[in-house]
């Protein structure tokens, strides 16, 4: 069934509203009814929209995920150098964070009260969105742009963004772009002023002093 002009917009509202409680008091604490006296609807009318609380998590959590896989197609498709579409996904990341911190909250820290099929789907759209970084950086790598990298470092990478969640300051000196563009900058080129020195043949040096001490 296609869903009316104002049903969408009241579920968009009831998602929006869920996520600032399910963020600030967790989403065990808060109570099917605390949320109806927050949206000023009925329990009646909150179940027709929304079904029940667990169907609400998945519906927060389902938004913004589903829209980065989304953006992160769009940019794969596009005709852009890997450095270029590196940028573009950063900086879509990073928007998206700081649009929807409540939102990200309440996917990070609940996401494991998902039951079946629910937690699922939201898991393999998570395994999509990781996919096309590692892909990204492969395409990178094989264009000579990159290093290769394994897949570990994607999950790195990733959290780099994804912890934004608990420190991104709206009223901060810095815009949601500006700091994709740093942490991509980061990504890029590292901290190393220069090459670390190795003291391995320092060490060696040490040995063969103690053995020639001894003949």
């Amino acid at each position: 069934m296609v869903e009316s002009k104002d049903q969408h917009g009241t579920k968009d509202r009831i998602r929006r509203v869920a996520a600032e409680l399910f963020a600030k008091n967790g989403y065990h604490a808060t109570g099917i009814a605390e949320l109806s006296d927050a949206v000023q609807l009925g329990r009646g009318a909150l179940y027709h929209h929304i079904g029940n609380k667990e169907a609400v998590l998945y519906e927060i959590s389902k938004a913004q995920i589903e829209q980065l896989v989304h953006d992160g197609l769009v940019v794969m498709e596009a005709a852009d150098s890997p450095l270029e579409k590196l940028s573009v996904m950063a900086r879509n990341l990073m928007v998206n964070i700081a649009s929807h911190t409540a939102e990200w909250t309440v996917f990070f820290r609940e996401f494991s009260a998902l039951t079946g099929e629910r937690r699922e789907e939201i898991f393999r759209a998570r395994e999509v969105y990781e996919g096309l970084w590692r892909s990204l950086l492969q395409e990178g790598a094989d264009a000579g742009a990159f290093q290769e990298v394994e897949s570990i470092v994607v999950k790195g990478i990733l959290g780099m963004f994804n912890y934004s969640y608990l420190w991104f300051d709206p009223q901060g000196g810095l815009s949601p772009e500006e700091i994709a563009e740093r942490f991509t900058r980061l990504l890029l080129e590292g901290i190393a002023v220069s090459p670390p020195r190795t003291s391995r043949p320092k060490a060696r040096v040490r040995r063969e002093s103690r053995a020639d001490s001894k003949g």
